[in-house]
């Protein structure tokens, strides 16, 4: 595991997206100016907190399929985030516990709490690595020491290339990771979009960018699903992340409600 970080590259005088996802969740980890940017974005966008919640959600439900329909073993979840209920080797490893994942975040908090994704069966294996999503070679080299890569991988990008600006070549960079591994791995990616059906989650993130680090890009479900050309796109598609697979809930259930988080899983051949 990589060092604890030093205090200073904790920043508290500034708003960050992952503590305010934390808040979001219920969690504990973080601060007085992250509660409130995160209930100025809630009056802008009230459905925020559900998003954030589906999106844990979806996590939850495509690790599932992965392991226990796909045979999927290996995990590589970039953009982690801070623990939480059901992280990605908690489910996985519930259904194979031989299953192996490395994470990977450049956040100094989700840093300092890394030990709680280290926790692993005495079968399988957990890493993690301080480094940014940008830096694929670095990520790669580090990857190889938890997981095999001539052996199927499953690429988890949620919620992260939101991050990385169109100037920054985003499509570019996730085929680079894709490249590095074989035929059978898979894609598992969720993203913020922008959508004249909900103008409030907009004025959220133009409230986010001015204020909140690191700054966001919005891009149409169209443009996030451009992040799987050239794959094998599971059904039921790039889609709302509360509605990809979700479970019955028996008489009068209807289909969940419709979040500005998307996103899918696809295989590659």
């Amino acid at each position: 595991m990589t060092s604890l970080p030093e205090n200073s590259r904790i920043d508290i005088t500034q708003p960050h997206t992952a503590r305010i996802w934390n808040y979001w969740l219920g969690g504990k980890d973080n601060y007085e100016v992250d509660r409130a940017a995160g209930d100025r974005i809630r009056e802008l966008h009230p459905g925020i907190g559900e998003y954030a919640r589906a999106d844990r959600l979806f996590l939850g439900r495509a690790v599932t399929h992965l392991v226990a329909e796909a045979g999927i073993r290996q995990f590589l979840d970039i953009g982690t985030g801070l623990p939480t209920a059901d992280n990605t080797h908690e489910v996985a490893q519930r259904l194979a516990p031989d299953a192996r994942v490395v994470y990977v975040d450049n956040d100094p908090l989700v840093l300092a709490h890394a030990r709680a994704l280290l926790t692993s069966t005495p079968e399988g294996r957990t890493d993690y690595l301080d480094e940014d999503l940008r830096n694929t070679d670095a990520i790669l080299r580090h990857a190889e020491k938890t997981l095999d890569l001539a052996e199927p991988v499953a690429l988890m990008l949620l919620g992260v290339v939101i991050f990385v600006g169109d100037d920054e070549d985003p499509y570019g960079l996730v085929r680079r990771l894709l490249d590095r591994l074989p035929a059978g791995s898979h894609l598992v990616l969720s993203h913020t979009i922008t959508s004249p059906a909900m103008p409030d989650v907009d004025e959220a993130v133009r409230f986010w960018n001015e204020h909140g680090t690191p700054k966001l890009t919005q891009r149409t479900p169209e443009r996030v699903a451009r992040f799987f050309d050239g794959l094998e796109l599971l059904e039921p598609g790039v889609v709302s992340c509360s509605r990809w697979r979700p479970a019955p809930q028996g008489p009068g259930w209807a289909e969940p409600a419709e979040v500005a988080m998307f996103g899918g899983v696809a295989r590659k051949h």
